[in-house]
């Protein structure tokens, strides 16, 4: 019951900054939860960073002090801002999205974003 569409990904250099951008087909207030995740070729797809319905934010060891994610309420968008980027951030960057559907909770993903580090 919502679609999710990443964009802002790309070729940086070490060191650099890119923002990622997540367009929501829904109000963000009706989901519970959205986050940042990333893959890399060959590993499992993990946490980056989620912000709650009430603002509290969390972030994976890796980028914490690197990293903000925020939210535009006003344009059903999440954001990803990336400082100081490293070689490993590498990967493939995917919106998540957490809504309660029925008596159940759902989950949904974008298609993802590629961002390449270069050294």
């Amino acid at each position: 019951q919502v679609q999710l569409v990443e964009s802002g990904g790309g070729l940086v250099q070490a060191g650099g900054s890119l923002r990622l951008s997540c367009v929501a087909s829904r109000s963000m207030t009706s989901l519970v939860t959205i986050a940042w995740y990333r893959q890399a070729p060959g590993e499992p797809r993990d946490v980056v960073a989620r912000i709650t319905h009430g603002g509290q934010t969390n972030y994976a060891d890796s980028v914490k002090g690197r990293f903000t994610i925020s939210r535009d309420n006003a344009k059903n968008t999440l954001y990803l801002q990336m400082d100081s980027l490293k070689p490993e951030d590498t990967a493939v960057y995917y919106c998540n999205a957490n809504m309660l559907v029925d008596i159940s909770i759902k989950s949904f993903w974008g298609q993802g974003t590629q961002v390449t580090v270069s050294s």
